[in-house]
């Protein structure tokens, strides 16, 4: 009966996070998604636009760091509802507005909403079996709000996203349990922590130039992610002579790219250190790291020059490869080779994203890994922020071409320092003489 038990909860558990999680990473992506029907109905320039995204990613760092620590102190099901109802409720609001300060003022608070959603929904998930991450929602969601544009306008989705979103957190407060206890079984027993009396002062933590080093790669990174899925759709309609369904399948390619480099980082990473282990310098993870940052690069670069509003008269020899999938399936060599673009740009993005928090956390002394995954987080939603207003600034004053070629530059310096750095003593803190 236990088992059973133990069965029923984790699956229904489940499913009600995996659906309110994707309801949070819709709903917090609902204005880029719909974007281009907004600038048709509002007048609003790359400034505007840069602000409203921004204001969203300040209060969404923010909003993270308090809920993880309100999360070790309130119950968690209810953090994960509240949040998701806030965030819901705020969307609906958005859909009745028309100014650039109140799209502003609402995005912030639908920030501060967002940060309510991973750190209860991780904490439930350890207490019942290991957390996974979900981009259900992320995939699906861009090819989802293109094809209800072509039956409701962009208020009337953000309000039905935002009404369904507020009315399944009544829904998670009713089936998701914080604990096994919570139910009457026993809970799950947590495995002894590793590193045993590895333990530092905070100075000591702080101090370490790892910390640093990987802190700004995270900012590097996730900022160049955030410029991609953010403006990605933009730049194609705008300089690149795009429709809007292609913009949307764009996304879409990106994000499922993103879920198989997420699956990939994990197994391959963890193969590598099973097979050499941690040592005091350098990490087995680095190498996979480090080619996949090189691949984000080479698929912004190809998708910046290769992708243009008419193809050459000379046939590029990536058309000429594609052409007998292209007469195979009835989609044109372009298409396919966006989509493709698309999907290697999330399978480069999405497998770093993974593998800096799990470098974070491994890397840190045992009494500082929870805050050793925090300060890289937040570098991460600094950089996220800077791929809002502070780009969109440069798309203005110049083009999205040279915005998209700024973010190359600085993802390829990160690429090359972070080769340079790849053999750099990586463990944190304080070491004794017998580590190794």
């Amino acid at each position: 009966m236990g088992a059973t038990g133990y069965g029923y909860y984790r699956a229904v558990i489940f499913i009600c996070l995996f659906i309110g999680y994707s309801l949070y990473f819709f709903n917090r992506k609902t204005f880029s998604f719909v974007m281009p029907s907004v600038m048709e109905e509002i007048t609003l320039d790359k400034d505007d636009l840069g602000m409203i995204t921004s204001s969203q990613t300040m209060a969404y760092a923010i909003s993270k760091f308090i809920s993880g620590v309100l999360s070790d102190k309130i119950s968690a099901r209810w953090l994960f509802a509240i949040g998701l109802f806030m965030v819901g409720g705020i969307n609906v609001v958005f859909s009745w507005s028309s100014t650039v300060s109140m799209f502003s003022l609402l995005w912030f608070i639908n920030g501060l909403g967002q940060g309510c959603g991973w750190p209860p929904c991780g904490k439930i998930l350890r207490k019942w079996y290991d957390p996974s991450h979900m981009n259900l929602a992320g995939s699906l969601g861009p090819i989802l709000v293109t094809v209800l544009l072509q039956y409701y306008d962009w208020r009337a989705i953000l309000t039905m996203s935002g009404i369904f979103c507020a009315a399944f957190s009544f829904v998670c407060v009713v089936f998701v349990k914080n604990e096994p206890k919570d139910v009457g079984l026993a809970n799950i027993e947590v495995a002894a922590k590793k590193g045993g009396n590895s333990t530092s002062t905070l100075s000591e933590f702080l101090l370490s130039p790892f910390l640093w080093v990987l802190s700004l790669g995270y900012l590097v990174v996730f900022g160049v992610k955030t410029a991609a899925t953010d403006w990605g759709q933009l730049f194609l309609m705008q300089e690149k002579g795009q429709d809007c369904l292609m913009g949307s399948s764009y996304m879409s390619a990106l994000e499922v790219g993103g879920f198989a480099g997420s699956l990939a980082a994990g197994l391959l990473s963890d193969r590598a250190v099973a097979r050499q282990g941690l040592g005091t310098h350098g990490n087995p993870r680095h190498g996979l790291l480090i080619s996949m940052m090189a691949g984000m690069c080479v698929s912004m670069y190809l998708f910046r020059v290769t992708v243009t509003p008419e193809i050459p008269a000379e046939a590029p020899l990536w058309v000429q490869v594609l052409h007998p999938l292209s007469v195979l399936i009835g989609v044109s060599e372009k298409e396919i080779w966006i989509l493709f673009l698309g999907a290697m740009f999330g399978f480069s993005t999405y497998g770093p994203i993974s593998l800096f928090g799990v470098i974070a956390s491994e890397s840190a002394p045992s009494n500082y890994c929870g805050t050793s995954h925090a300060v890289v987080a937040v570098m991460a939603n600094v950089g996220a922020f800077m791929a809002g207003l502070p780009f969109s600034t440069i798309a203005k004053q110049h083009s999205w071409d040279t915005a998209f070629w700024v973010a190359e530059v600085v993802m390829a310096a990160a690429t090359v320092g972070f080769f340079l750095a790849r053999n750099m003593r990586t463990k944190m803190g304080r070491i004794t003489e017998k580590m190794d």
